[in-house]
């Protein structure tokens, strides 16, 4: 049956009000009476989760979510099933997500799509230290703040070597989002921190030109075009986007993933050596300090 506003969920969370649904989830504010802390209740759908592969992806989420531990990561607080439908427990983001933001604003200034961006390396980087890949990596799963804080979510499609959560390759069904997706999966192979690198690297593009790179009349065209087309130039579309900017978003969309950056630690450092333009060796200093990267 419906979750009404008012009904307390094993006698913590007592519900405020539905903010928000996707195709597998319904997520609710509620209010932790003994925190007195306003969360986010994710609770699967009815008319899904009878869907065992369904089933299985919100468990996922729940597990790899749950075992990370960044400020740049929705944490997970708690879970749970009521009404014998699994929820999870999340802090509660007041923020937008970058496709909203973009679809009001058009594109990001420079400067804010660069600080956007290192702390989303961040936290791609901490997750694959934990041999965690996201696997769909896009604006729509991450949060920007009132605060300028970012927040990385939608680990329901992550794979985890350490908790035993693996992939299979199907090419009958590929999974993620066909406009971020990087060239190997398209054509049907395993996700790896490389393809995490090459969406990120088209969630940067987006985020300083206002569009993707690749974008067709529908999903077959696209995927085809990510595998055989040229990368455009994000500097055609936006004169404001400097050289080395446009080499780091180059490198990082490189077709062949032996091409691009080798780890989100290298991409991170590029980009973060040309937002402070000092010596490489500041740079590292202050980039181990404020992150724990090990130059």
């Amino acid at each position: 049956m419906p979750i009404a506003t008012g009904t307390l969920i094993d006698g913590r969370y007592k519900i405020e009000n539905r903010i928000g649904q996707g195709g597998m989830a319904e997520v609710f504010l509620a209010t932790d009476i003994i925190s007195k802390k306003s969360v986010a209740i994710k609770v699967i759908k009815l008319d899904v989760m009878d869907n065992p592969v369904n089933l299985k992806r919100f468990q996922n989420e729940t597990t790899i979510a749950a075992s990370l531990n960044h400020p740049n990561i929705i944490k997970v607080l708690d879970q749970g099933t009521f009404d014998n439908r699994p929820y999870i427990v999340q802090e509660y983001i007041s923020g937008q997500n970058l496709k909203l933001i973009l679809d009001s604003r058009g594109m990001l200034p420079i400067s804010e799509a660069v600080d956007c961006m290192l702390q989303l390396l961040g936290a791609l980087n901490y997750a694959h230290q934990h041999n965690v890949v996201h696997r769909d990596i896009k604006p729509d799963n991450i949060f920007l703040l009132s605060n300028g804080t970012l927040k990385l979510g939608d680990f329901g499609i992550a794979i985890a070597d350490t908790l035993d959560i693996k992939q299979t390759v199907n090419s009958d069904k590929i999974v993620g989002s066909v406009c971020y997706m990087a060239p190997e999966i398209a054509t049907g192979g395993l996700a790896t921190n490389l393809s995490d690198i090459y969406s990120a690297g088209i969630t940067f593009f987006e985020l300083v030109t206002g569009r993707v790179p690749f974008s067709k009349k529908n999903a077959v065209e696209t995927v085809v075009a990510q595998i055989h087309d040229k990368f455009p130039s994000p500097k055609k579309i936006n004169p404001n986007i400097s050289k080395d900017i446009e080499k780091i978003i180059f490198k990082a969309t490189m077709k062949k993933p032996g091409d691009r950056y080798q780890t989100v630690k290298e991409f991170y450092d590029d980009l973060f050596f040309v937002k402070i333009n000092g010596t490489k060796d500041v740079k590292k200093g202050m980039l181990s300090r404020i992150f724990g990267f090990k130059s």
